[in-house]
């Protein structure tokens, strides 16, 4: 049961891509062929917020904290460009272990079972 929020949002997100087809699929290889589609795009296109803006694909092979350094590199140095821009620190580019769908809703209890 702990992985059905992340399948309802995983569907959500394919239902408001802009491809999302308005009527039924006209046969079942229709529809196999579309989700292919969707799901290469998901992991290697889409830049999920919850990973600091890096694809599943980077996530998972092993090339995000890379990216994410780039990423620290280019801001400190847009700020030490230009600090005037800058009102506060630059934005946290640090991935976390672990991505919970509602963190706010999890409990202590939740915690402890899943470590």
């Amino acid at each position: 049961m702990a992985h059905i929020p992340y399948a309802e949002s995983l569907f959500r997100t394919c239902k408001y891509r802009p491809d999302y087809p308005r009527r039924p699929f006209g046969s079942v290889d229709e529809a196999r062929a579309w989700t292919q589609q969707f799901v290469r795009w998901y992991n290697l296109e889409h830049k999920h917020s919850a990973l600091k803006f890096v694809t599943p694909a980077q996530r998972h092979n092993g090339v995000a904290a890379a990216v994410l350094d780039r990423r620290k590199a280019v801001y400190a140095h847009a700020k030490a460009s230009n600090p005037q821009r800058w009102s506060r620190s630059t934005r946290d580019w640090d991935l976390k272990d672990e991505v919970w769908l509602n963190p706010e809703r999890v409990q202590p209890a939740e915690l402890k079972q899943c470590a």
